[in-house]
Order: structure tokens, then C-alpha cells, then sequence
């Protein structure tokens, strides 16, 4: 059990410092996900920002978490889409043939996942920073924040492997995630949802999203997080068990 444990976590660090490699070679990537959000924070805060009822004097503070959300649901599309070249290239079936725990394969480019979107996320408060966010959080507070972005990753992540592993063209690939960075908008992470119609608002305060952007929103605030955390958890956990169950049946389909 010992050696075989030590067989899977050797083979997992070799694939993650291979996507690592990659991704260190087109930093581009990290910069273009971390562009969209960033130029959305602007247009907000400057632009709507003052005609926009949050409910709190610092526009920033409010808008903070919907766009973190937003930055890692356009991270997770480059994810799909590196699985996707990696399977047209022939690059699973060389790995195939080698003495390796198949599903360290997938778990190479997850890990990665969590690297790249957690240095986006941290560029984008340095940002905010510089606009005026300001949190009275304390560390376990902070680190509650943390960790529930690191679970919200790793939920739209598995997600990601579905789609590269089953999409027929690169275009297909890059499409699944338009569903995740829209979903901000129908929820409280840009304005507060009893402004919504009935209809929209019933929709927004029960999709994942809105719990999520609630949670973090009020953990940077140093206020109390009620059952939005409950609620968050729940979301993420369910999600990411459907995801990885689901990821791991195409991906013993594609390989059979």
C-alpha cells in the first residue's frame, strides 16, 4: 500500500511539473484570464459604480467576489483545452504505454489548474487593492476565503476535464465555460438580488454562484456568514463529486 501510494504521488508531481512547465512557458494565458475580470472591475466600479445601489459606500468591496468567481470559470476553459490537444496529439497514449497511475494524467493538469487560477486570483487583488478594496478579515477568515475559491477551482476544474476529454473540436471546448462566467451576473455578485424580478431573483438566490459570492463577501467583511457557508459547501461538494465521478467514467471510456 506504501509503495503503491508512493507510485501514485511520484507520477502525479512528474505530470504536474510537465502542464507546470507549460504554463510557465505562456504566461500569456494567465494574462488573458486575468484581463477580462480586471477590465470588468474597472467598468464597474468607475462607470456604474455610482449608479449602482449596493447597499456599502466601497463599490469595490461588494463587486470583489463575483469577479474572483469570474476569473476562475475563464481559467478553467485553457484547463479543457490543453486535455483537449493533449488527446488529438496522441500525448495520453504515449503516457499510456509507460509503467503510471492513469489518472495522475488528469490530475497533473487539475493541480495546475489550482496553481495558475490562485496566482489570477491574486493579481486581481492587488488590483482591487489599488482601487480601494479594503477587508477587515482575520486570518481564518482569510483562509476560509481561500479555501473556498481552492474548492470553487476545483469543482469548475473537473468540469473542465468532462469537456476536454469529450469535445470534438477546440471551438466546442472553449464554449462550455460561457454558462460559468455568466452565471455572476444572475446572482448578488453586482447588485443585490431583491432588486431582481421575482423570476430572476427566484433563479439567482438558488444557483451555486450566489451562496458562494454571499460567503466570501461577507467573510472579507469580518461579518458574521450565517448559512451561506453551509449552503456554499454544499454546492461545491456536490458539484465536485458528480464532476469527478463523471470525469473519471469518459475518461475510462476514452482510453478503453
Amino acid at each position: 500500500m506504501e509503495s503503491l501510494q508512493r507510485h501514485f504521488f511520484g507520477d502525479m508531481s512528474v505530470m504536474f511539473g510537465r502542464s507546470m512547465r507549460h504554463i510557465s512557458r505562456s504566461m500569456d494565458t494567465i494574462i488573458t484570464v486575468t484581463i477580462i475580470p480586471i477590465a470588468f472591475m474597472l467598468l464597474f466600479v468607475y462607470v456604474f459604480g455610482g449608479a449602482i445601489k449596493s447597499g456599502t459606500d466601497n463599490y469595490v468591496n461588494y463587486l470583489l467576489p463575483g469577479i474572483l468567481l469570474m476569473a476562475i470559470a475563464s481559467g478553467i476553459s485553457y484547463t479543457a483545452y490543453r486535455l483537449f490537444m493533449d488527446l488529438q496529439r496522441g500525448i495520453f497514449e504515449r503516457f499510456h504505454s509507460m509503467p503510471i497511475a492513469r489518472s495522475t494524467i488528469l490530475w497533473g493538469h487539475v493541480l495546475t489548474s489550482l496553481v495558475s487560477n490562485a496566482i489570477s486570483v491574486v493579481v486581481i487583488m492587488l488590483v482591487a487593492l489599488l482601487m480601494g478594496f479594503r477587508s477587515s478579515a482575520g486570518v481564518l477568515s482569510w483562509l476560509a476565503v481561500a479555501g473556498l475559491l481552492a474548492l470553487f477551482t476545483l469543482c469548475l476544474t473537473w468540469i473542465a476535464v468532462i469537456a476536454g476529454l469529450s469535445a470534438k473540436s477546440a471551438d466546442g471546448v472553449g464554449a462550455f465555460s460561457y454558462p460559468f462566467l455568466f452565471l455572476p451576473f444572475i446572482s448578488s455578485a453586482f447588485v443585490p438580488t431583491k432588486n431582481m424580478p421575482h423570476i430572476v431573483r427566484a433563479f439567482a438566490n438558488n444557483q451555486p454562484v450566489n451562496s458562494i459570492v454571499d460567503a466570501i463577501r461577507s467573510l472579507l467583511a469580518g461579518q458574521p456568514v450565517g448559512n451561506n457557508i453551509w449552503i456554499a459547501l454544499a454546492w461545491c461538494f456536490g458539484i465536485l463529486v458528480v464532476a469527478y465521478v463523471v470525469a473519471m467514467l469518459v475518461y475510462k471510456r476514452r482510453i478503453s
